[in-house]
């Protein structure tokens, strides 16, 4: 029995060292630092603004900036006053054209030379250019039109 009390006694001495806290002691870890304990005793909210979801980027947003494709092609994607609209500058081999797109879901439309075209996400690989090939974060057009980043 003698030898049992200082066992007992060290373990009682590690389990009030353990860092489990009391419910008073998660209690007072709440309080401000004037000792006031939040309205209610709940944990007062997280500091961050909510963005209404009309204000939220879209997929295509990320896109905005400057692409570059083979011999000295660009893909231009500049934002507009209205969110999901973007002001497109293509630099081809025969003159720079001047577009107005729109988001839709993961591309971007616009009017050119009176059909409609689509500027998606892309692999080099998939633009059938070989100046693009094995890069992973394009853009195109179409086939043989397409803009790269990396």
């Amino acid at each position: 029995m003698t030898r049992i009390l200082p066992l007992l006694a060290g373990m009682l001495l590690v389990a009030g060292c353990s860092g489990a806290g009391t419910p008073a002691d998660n209690v007072a870890a709440t309080e401000d630092s004037a000792g006031a304990l939040p309205e209610g005793n709940a944990l007062p909210p997280p500091d961050f603004e909510t963005v209404p979801p009309s204000e939220t980027a879209l997929p295509t947003d990320s896109w905005i900036g400057k692409w570059i494709g083979p011999e000295g092609l660009v893909l231009d994607i500049q934002p507009q006053d209205d969110p999901g609209r973007y002001a497109i500058t293509i630099t081809l081999l025969d003159g720079t054209e001047k577009h107005e797109g729109t988001a839709e879901s993961d591309r971007i439309s616009f009017n050119r030379n009176g059909t409609t075209e689509t500027i998606r996400a892309a692999t080099g690989d998939e633009t059938g250019l070989k100046y693009l090939a094995g890069k992973q974060d394009c853009l195109m057009i179409k086939q043989a039109e397409g803009f790269c980043r990396d």
